[in-house]
């Protein structure tokens, strides 16, 4: 993710984290281009028309992180980890305010190939997808956030198994099978 030092976010998480509220004001121009990066690219592969815009979905982010001053930040990954999920959330809550809108048509399509080496179908319903994932993370709750922090946080096996705390071998491990499973799930 981008150019700023890992142990400056790491400081500043643990700042914020303790009550500082100037370290959050230093934080977000540190993260903030990497926060666009993940959203532009979500964005990228969605349907024409769409109406969330890149920068809209990284301030949503913003306003739903503010109020988690008090998480326990491990580290940056465990940030942009957090800020992933939370994306995922906005981009679920926004398909389903357009699916009731449209009473089931016009739902928010995300393009499955910005994660590496993904062999799902080239668009996927994000509704569907979140249900998947829900179902996934019942069955495999680390293979559920591996999907979230490659997919949505667009992050490195390395920085996913940092994540995580776990081994690169295993993150690979898991992406396969969870790619399988979701393929299967989704085709279905």
């Amino acid at each position: 993710m981008g150019e700023a030092p890992v142990g400056e976010i790491t400081s500043l998480l643990v700042r914020w984290q303790e009550g500082d509220a100037h370290a959050l004001e230093a934080l977000i121009p540190l993260v903030y281009q990497d926060l666009r990066r993940v959203a532009k690219r979500y964005l990228a592969h969605e349907r024409p028309g769409h109406t969330l815009q890149s920068t809209a979905l990284v301030n949503e982010v913003y306003l739903r992180l503010v109020p988690s001053q008090h998480a326990e930040w491990r580290n940056r990954t465990h940030f942009f980890a957090l800020a992933a999920r939370i994306m995922r959330q906005i981009l679920v809550d926004y398909a389903r305010g357009r699916h009731s809108e449209k009473r089931g048509g016009d739902a928010i399509h995300l393009s499955l190939t910005a994660a590496q080496e993904v062999s799902l179908p080239a668009t996927v319903d994000v509704l569907a997808l979140d249900e998947a994932l829900s179902r996934l993370e019942q069955l495999d709750e680390q293979q559920c956030r591996v999907v979230e922090l490659k997919f949505f946080a667009g992050l490195s096996n390395e920085d996913t198994a940092t994540a995580l705390n776990t081994s690169v071998s295993t993150v690979k491990r898991d992406w396969t099978t969870a790619r399988a499973w979701l393929l299967r799930e989704l085709a279905g």
